[in-house]
């Protein structure tokens, strides 16, 4: 229960905290604390309202922390002035808390790192070793970068608000960067038993609701991120099967896919591309586009969903897209002419669990049954999601078997 409750709101409640307490670690203690406490007390009497008690633990604690730091400042009195307030409601007015902790973190004082860095750490509750991963850096790195990060705030006096309009342009292009990675971290965790953490899914989406509503942010690039996440979001029921086990793209049941989704990112994604260059996020939901009007996996247009990749590393340069442009070339062309493209990416990507499972299952479609084997069993190795693991050696299994 304990868990499940810090998945979906550690994010909320951490974003009123800090607007309280104004100071970022010690509400990240506080409500550690709060999460710590509540593994004892919980176990014999659990409260109704598990979020109102866990705020306002944590903000009896902040109080503490920040008497014994002889730091008693009018914060700290305000909040001892007010006992009994109440968390953040849910719905709270546009632009709401997370919204405005996404632009702290998002400050261009910051460096890009670690604005990204940061946010992974407070809005989704990442711990530094996981963010470390995804940076491919070592946990002291990290450790040290969001140290940093959170005392550059403190001492420039970062404000935890939404900028100003003026401001919003210069900014939306970072945020929303942020607000996809914390998609990507809810499609697909980096670490721990379950494929999909479903409430990041839904705050990123929600959130780029919210952003779109802040004028002059750049409505047409936020309908194109919005539209690729609601296309691959739409996806979740059918990826996991009832065992919470990992299905591929390929064999999942397309009549589980959301229907309305669907329909509400092509429009939008259409609807972005007429009136608009395509920018990396159009040319990502084109793509999954062509991947939800194929009724069958045996539909799917290969041939144009290589092209946008290529548009896309034209763009967007970067391995993982050369990567993703090669398995598309694959189903177009076949695995002979995508593995000399993946190969060439062993340098950049040899860290990366996909990679291996790419190359590996290449080198099985090409009958090269061992050294298939081989890569998978390199791909398990790297692969922090339990779910992916299982998922990996399932194939090593089936294919050592044949």
């Amino acid at each position: 229960m304990i868990d499940a409750i810090y998945k979906a709101e550690w994010g909320r409640l951490l974003s009123g905290l800090i607007r309280a307490v104004g100071d970022f670690d010690v509400a990240e203690e506080a409500l550690q604390d709060a999460f710590a406490a509540a593994v004892t007390e919980w176990a014999a009497n659990a409260p109704r309202n598990p979020r109102a008690w866990l705020y306002g633990t944590a903000r009896h604690k902040a109080i503490d922390k920040l008497r014994r730091r002889a730091r008693l400042s009018a914060m700290a009195a305000a909040l001892s002035a007010d006992e009994e307030a109440p968390p953040p409601e849910e719905d709270s007015a546009v632009p709401d808390e997370r919204l405005r902790l996404i632009f702290t973190c998002c400050h261009p004082s910051l460096a890009p790192d670690a604005q990204v860095a940061l946010t992974l750490r407070t809005l989704c509750g990442l711990t530094t070793d996981e963010i470390a991963r995804a940076f491919l850096v070592p946990t002291a790195t990290m450790a040290q970068r969001l140290v940093r990060a959170k005392a550059k705030i403190r001492s420039a006096g970062i404000p935890y608000q939404v900028p100003a309009f003026e401001e919003l342009p210069a900014r939306a292009a970072m945020v929303m960067a942020v607000i996809y990675l914390v998609f990507n971290e809810g499609y697909s965790a980096a670490q721990g038993d379950a494929l999909i953490r479903r409430e990041l899914c839904a705050e990123a989406i929600r959130l780029a609701r919210i952003l779109r509503a802040l004028p002059p942010v750049p409505v047409r690039e936020l309908d194109a991120l919005l539209a690729l996440m609601l296309l691959h979001d739409a996806r979740r029921d059918a990826r996991v099967d009832p065992n919470g086990e990992m299905v591929p793209l390929g064999a999942q049941d397309r009549r589980r896919w959301d229907r309305a989704q669907i329909e509400e990112g092509i429009a939008l994604i259409e609807d972005a591309l007429r009136n608009a260059p395509a920018g990396p996020y159009a040319l990502e939901a084109a793509i999954a586009a062509v991947h939800a009007e194929a009724v069958r996996a045996g539909d799917t247009d290969w041939k144009q969903i290589a092209g946008l990749y290529e548009r896309l590393y034209e763009r967007h340069p970067s391995p993982v897209v050369a990567l993703n442009r090669a398995v598309a070339v694959s189903m177009a062309d076949g695995a002979a002419a995508a593995l000399p493209l993946v190969d060439a990416l062993e340098p950049e990507l040899d860290g990366y669990h996909l990679f291996h499972a790419t190359r590996a299952d290449l080198l099985h479609r090409l009958g090269r049954r061992e050294e298939a084997v081989s890569a998978w069993q390199r791909a398990r190795d790297l692969a922090q999601n339990d779910a992916e693991r299982r998922f990996l050696t399932r194939r090593i299994q089936g294919t050592s078997a044949i």
